[in-house]
């Protein structure tokens, strides 16, 4: 039917609402949402926070890092965005109670959720990998942000735009060399995303994640520096070089706001090409 309506005997009948096409595509804007976002305080982290408030988002930022959280703060606050600043960990509940609590207090509700705090582990084969180091990235990678899920739930409950994107890594389906502690974390944080997006679906929550490849942030500066590891790792990467923060911003707000609006459980990959090989 190519016509909007049907006029049949003075009757109207409507296109299919199936066969309408787009006003115009969705867009990447938040305006109106109010965001989380962990790990904020720099990397991927402060890059995404920077994207949403450009995008019209509020934002809660969290980090260990209070005076690199409190700069991004009123470098945001001068666009014209609303700020919470929350210093404390992922792996603190008392410091995660407090991000939401900030949320509440200030909004009344939370849109979104981007768990994007997360710690790499040392460069050593598993049996040189201590319980110390292998709970302390399993528990701030994967139970953070199980931690951040499970808090944020009640405010996400009340938004009808609810997101959740947790930032998981190549790595989580790709193994990893000498990585076993950070790979199993982000293993089990795609499996989480799964998990969530078919257990929050009925509440009108959207549950997915992006994997990013190497980026040139502070946490692979030491792999990039090194003159063979470095080389081995561009080697495999089809596009030839590492990725920007800024790179993988777009997939976030896609994922985040109303373009992705029956996008649940999934994951998008921003790796180069690492994992089309």
């Amino acid at each position: 039917m190519n016509e909007r309506t049907l006029r049949n005997e003075g009757a109207t009948m409507e296109a299919d609402p199936r066969e309408r096409p787009l006003g115009a595509p969705p867009d990447l804007r938040l305006d109106g949402l109010v965001a989380w976002v962990t790990g904020a305080s720099q990397g991927v982290g402060r890059s995404l926070a920077l994207a949403m408030a450009a995008a019209g988002a509020d934002l809660v930022l969290t980090a260990r890092n209070e005076g690199a959280l409190t700069d991004l703060a009123e470098r945001i606050r001068a666009g014209g965005r609303a700020v919470e600043v929350v210093a404390g960990s992922v792996g603190d509940p008392a410091d995660v109670a407090a991000a939401v609590a900030a949320a509440e207090r200030t909004w009344g509700r939370l849109d979104v959720l981007v768990n994007n705090a997360g710690i790499g582990s040392s460069y050593r084969r598993v049996e040189q990998v201590d319980d110390q180091e292998w709970e302390r990235v399993l528990g701030v990678n994967l139970g953070g942000a199980f931690a951040c899920c499970r808090a944020a739930l009640p405010l996400l409950s009340r938004s009808d735009a609810a997101s959740v994107v947790n930032v998981s890594s190549v790595h989580g389906a790709v193994g990893g060399e000498r990585l076993a502690a950070y790979s199993a974390s982000k293993g089990g944080l795609e499996m989480l995303t799964r998990s969530l997006a078919l257990e929050w679906a009925a509440k009108g929550i959207r549950v997915n994640s992006i994997a990013p490849g190497y980026l040139r942030t502070e946490m692979t500066t030491g792999l990039r520096e090194h003159e063979q590891l470095g080389s081995e790792l561009l080697a495999r990467i089809p596009m030839g070089r590492f990725g920007e923060p800024s790179e993988i911003a777009a997939a976030v707000l896609f994922l985040a706001g109303r373009a992705s609006s029956y996008v649940t459980g999934t994951t998008l990959f921003a790796d180069g090409g690492w994992t089309a090989r």
